[in-house]
């Protein structure tokens, strides 16, 4: 990135996402037996009666089931259930998305991925259903569905001692929340590989979104390398985040509102000042070009910005155009007509920004959230591809002391070059904190075992 004339090779898409990398079902099943037999023994069963457990565990009499539903379609949330009822040897049924969400999208399982794909490619490892049959669905017409949230940043003996005797006394458990619920560490490495399996291989987006999604690339690639911007600046974002750098008064107070209208949105009293400094707030789209042009990004690379409608667009995106005129949007590459069926779905508009992101010659994030982190660990999935990521904590103090004057341009230059030298999507270790799950590395952002 310092040499902005820099010629980028990106693979072939077609090529990447069906390299599936090595997973040994044998090895699967020998390593779930063991770990099922130590959490058995860890339970105090003797010797002498494993056997009959473990027939019973991994065998099963019925058929039992599990269902999930989330706010949102997150790729991360569907592989850790999908690797829960393998290692548990339950049926799951397609997820339900929760359409009473900010983003009032009606979008299913099935609208966003290809749902016989996604069951036919895991058909030997897990029992997916499109929905429950008709003697558990009346269950849920009864409203005597047993339901509950695991808990969060669990490993594989919690849902085998906890979950698996729940799902055999009321055969049907529904998870009404499925975010973080599989821990990042301390998981068995064929695990992590089935985690990455799905992830990567078994949820495909729906031939319209690729289809589409496929042609944006192509476009952009006809007029050269690209970099893709994932601005994390919507009205809903800044409000939800309390985030209010750069905000006037009446923005301030309109944003204060919409966060104290949405009962879900649990957080209300924000310190924006500290949260920013502590590195927790999205760039704003002005340090976000400030950043861009430290780190020597050529102005004129097309930037893609993959992102829903910014706030404020008209002022608040000035100085990113200004610093890099050649900016594009889904909206300025297709047709209205080729977007229309995917107008008001945000999950689907989502994925059609996620396909070209992992795409781009550079991904730049300017805030970690779900997306960025799934984005992030894609792309090293398929070749440690260049992905821009800063600490942020560092930079807002370094943007501060160059915009009061403490440090000229060279040296800003500089220290942001430095902050990120150790970071561009290349092989790391993962990091890990004990008893912290959320200061460390999500799985899926450097799934190394996979790697």
């Amino acid at each position: 990135m310092e040499n902005s004339n820099v010629t980028f090779e990106v693979p072939e898409l077609e090529e990447d996402i069906t390299k599936e990398k090595p997973y040994d079902k044998l090895k699967y099943e020998a390593v779930m037996k063991a770990e099922i037999i130590k959490n058995l023994i860890s339970g105090g069963v003797k010797a002498e009666n494993l056997k009959g457990l473990l027939n019973d565990g991994i065998k099963g009499e019925k058929i039992r089931f599990f269902m999930i539903s989330r706010k949102k379609s997150s790729k991360l949330k569907i592989c850790d259930m999908v690797t829960i009822a393998r290692y548990l040897n339950v049926t799951l049924v397609v997820p339900e998305l929760d359409n009473t969400s900010f983003w009032n999208d009606h979008s299913q399982f099935q609208d966003i991925f290809d749902v016989d794909y996604f069951i036919s490619s895991l058909k030997d490892e897990v029992r997916i259903l499109r929905e429950l049959p008709p003697q558990q669905k009346k269950k849920v017409e009864s409203e005597s569905l047993y339901s509950m949230p695991p808990v969060s940043w669990s490993n594989m003996s919690y849902y085998y001692n906890v979950i698996l005797p729940r799902i055999k006394t009321y055969e049907v458990v529904h998870f009404t929340k499925s975010d973080a619920r599989l821990a990042n560490n301390g998981i068995p490495e064929e695990v992590q590989k089935l985690r990455c399996r799905v992830n990567y291989h078994a949820l495909r987006f729906t031939p319209s979104i690729e289809i589409l999604a496929k042609k944006i690339v192509r476009i952009l690639k006809e007029r050269g390398s690209f970099l893709s911007l994932h601005l994390r600046y919507e009205m809903d974002m800044i409000a939800f985040s309390g985030c209010n750098e750069g905000c006037d008064e009446e923005e301030i107070n309109e944003l204060t509102k919409m966060r104290y209208s949405y009962p879900w949105w649990k957080e209300k009293e924000i310190n924006s000042e500290k949260k920013r400094l502590d590195g927790l707030c999205p760039l704003t789209p002005e340090e976000t070009a400030l950043t861009m042009r430290a780190l020597d990004i050529d102005p004129n690379m097309q930037v893609y910005i993959a992102a829903g409608d910014i706030y404020k667009s008209e002022k608040r995106m000035a100085t990113l155009e200004e610093a890099f005129p050649n900016l594009v949007k889904k909206e300025t590459l297709l047709e209205p007509s080729e977007l229309e069926p995917f107008r008001n779905h945000s999950n689907q508009m989502a994925a059609l920004d996620y396909y070209v992101s992992i795409e781009s010659d550079i991904f730049f994030p300017s805030y970690r959230g779900n997306m960025a982190n799934l984005v992030e660990g894609h792309r090293r999935y398929l070749g440690f591809k260049k992905t821009i990521i800063l600490d942020k904590k560092f930079l807002v103090q370094v943007i501060d002391q160059y915009k009061n004057g403490t440090i000229n341009w060279k040296e800003f230059s500089t220290k942001v070059k430095e902050a990120r030298a150790d970071n561009v999507g290349n092989p790391i270790t993962r990091s890990v904190v004990p008893g912290k799950p959320k200061e460390e590395d999500y799985f899926y952002t450097n799934p190394q075992e996979c790697l």
